[in-house]
């Protein structure tokens, strides 16, 4: 295992519930999404670490969450992405076949700040090392909300998320009383559909 998955699962570990990755889905991404990935998931499943907060995920379990997101924007134009991962919150992890780790969307806030990766054609695979190298508890923890929202509500499965009822589009405030266990799928397509996408762009240096 290199070194950048290793300390992912130092910091992240232990996974659970584990699901199985069938051989069919591994070809259905063979080509599309970078090979370290596929391996990834021939070994490790897809999953949830650090008690729920992040969760590795079959992309075509949320093609409906992307195209409720994205299908209608510029970004579909310009590469074709798959969700590979999301926080237990709805931070989203979209991954893009030619521009690799380039968006992510945190879809409580109906918000993105694209990025360019430099990680790209033959660099991919090292990309997404970089990308489990890279993840931290605390850009996955909203508002350091994830322990007592755990505490209260007790640990997500794998199609679940802590979502704010109601949503913060409809006035709704960021506080624990107001999260529930929501599923996972359904409550990203709604938030979608309650707030236009706002996409937010590094000032120029």
């Amino acid at each position: 295992m290199d070194e950048d998955f290793t300390g992912f699962l130092n910091d992240f570990g232990p996974a659970f519930d584990k699901r199985y990755v069938p051989p069919s889905s591994i070809e259905r991404y063979r080509g599309k999404l970078p090979d370290q990935l596929l391996s990834y998931w021939a070994e490790h499943g897809w999953c949830g670490y650090a008690n729920g907060l992040f969760w590795t995920v079959d992309p075509q379990e949320y093609d409906p969450v992307l195209e409720a997101w994205i299908g209608d924007t510029p970004f579909m134009e310009q590469d074709a992405y798959h969700l590979i991962a999301r926080s237990a919150f709805g931070e989203l992890y979209f991954w893009g076949e030619k521009t690799g780790d380039s968006l992510g969307i945190f879809a409580p806030g109906s918000y993105c700040i694209p990025r360019k990766s430099r990680f790209v054609g033959e660099k991919m695979d090292f990309g997404m090392r970089l990308f489990f190298g890279a993840l931290s508890r605390k850009a996955n923890d909203f508002a350091g909300m994830f322990t007592p929202a755990l505490a209260k509500l007790g640990r997500l499965k794998h199609d679940e998320m802590y979502g704010f009822v109601p949503a913060l589009a409809l006035g709704g405030t960021s506080t624990l009383a107001n999260l529930q266990k929501v599923k996972a799928v359904e409550h990203l397509v709604l938030l979608a559909q309650l707030a236009p996408l706002d996409v937010i762009t590094s000032p120029p240096p």
